[in-house]
């Protein structure tokens, strides 16, 4: 079984193909944001067809880069690139492939690629963080599935008020953890990338105090087994892990008994598409 798996990023984008649960395929590419929709769906098929002339796709799952309507199978919105409300992804790539596709949150995928095959595997439940461009979560229940609310939108953390009064986010709203953790806004705060200003270990300790209080609300609440925390920031490995540990326990509150499991994602830039794979899964 062949299945064509598809990460949608606000910095990148990727496509692997599975061999059963072998990856035999993959190719990543720079985002255009200001080629919006239209461009990214070339790319996209433009990869997809020709690996299609060459090996049979039984199916396609895809992780996206935004909210997600997972009952309609369509995009909600994306605050990185323009026309992608409402736009019917799942069906566009199943007509164009002839292959059953399913699509969810890219965090939601990552979640369900790092409890069975990643960081998380045996740990439930299970709360995972993509820490990249922008900020989502996604959340595995004790029985393998994701959580995902009444209406498809559970998980977003990246919009808790962390600073109330804080800089407008791109949501509208002001002092999300979006606007004060995520790469895009670091980039556009500092005038350097974020790989650049983990070198430095004051705006470190000061970075790790909104993370810390995000996370706090999520132990908080779920009281999960791990927390998993994956995208290009989480690349910074110790010198994120280890201050972001000694700030979440000294912000805890002090009863709480919750553990704090905090590790980086064990399948790096591969996680949405481990969980693709998995969701493609449940639908043949």
């Amino acid at each position: 079984m062949n299945t064509l798996a598809i990460d949608i990023g606000g910095t990148k984008f990727t496509l692997a193909l599975f061999e059963d649960q072998r990856m035999t395929r993959r190719e990543s590419r720079a985002t255009d944001r200001n080629g919006g929709r239209e461009w990214m769906l070339a790319q996209i098929e433009a990869v997809a067809l020709a690996w299609k002339r060459e090996v049979a796709i039984d199916r396609c799952g895809i992780g996206f880069g935004g909210p997600v309507d997972f009952g309609r199978q369509q995009v909600a919105l994306s605050t990185h690139a323009d026309g992608w409300h409402g736009f019917p992804l799942s069906q566009y790539l199943q007509h164009l492939l002839d292959a059953p596709t399913v699509m969810d949150n890219d965090a939601n995928a990552g979640a369900l690629g790092e409890a069975l095959y990643g960081a998380g595997k045996g740990s439930r439940p299970l709360f995972y963080m993509t820490l990249s461009t922008g900020i989502g979560g996604g959340i595995v229940l004790e029985d393998g599935t994701i959580f995902r609310g009444a209406d498809s939108w559970a998980g977003e953390i990246g919009h808790l008020t962390i600073q109330p009064g804080g800089p407008e986010c791109l949501c509208g709203s002001y002092g999300c953890l979006e606007r004060l953790c995520s790469g895009l806004w670091l980039e556009r705060d500092y005038g350097r990338p974020a790989k650049d200003l983990f070198k430095n270990t004051n705006f470190v300790a000061s970075y790790v105090v909104n993370l810390a209080q995000g996370l706090k609300a999520a132990i908080m609440l779920l009281n999960p087994a791990c927390v998993v925390i994956g995208g290009g920031i989480a690349k910074a490995g110790d010198a994120l892990f280890v201050p972001l540990r000694a700030e979440l326990r000294r912000r805890m509150t002090h009863w709480s008994g919750a553990r704090l499991n905090i590790v980086p994602a064990g399948l790096g830039d591969d996680s949405v598409l481990w969980g693709a794979l998995a969701l493609s899964e449940a639908i043949g």
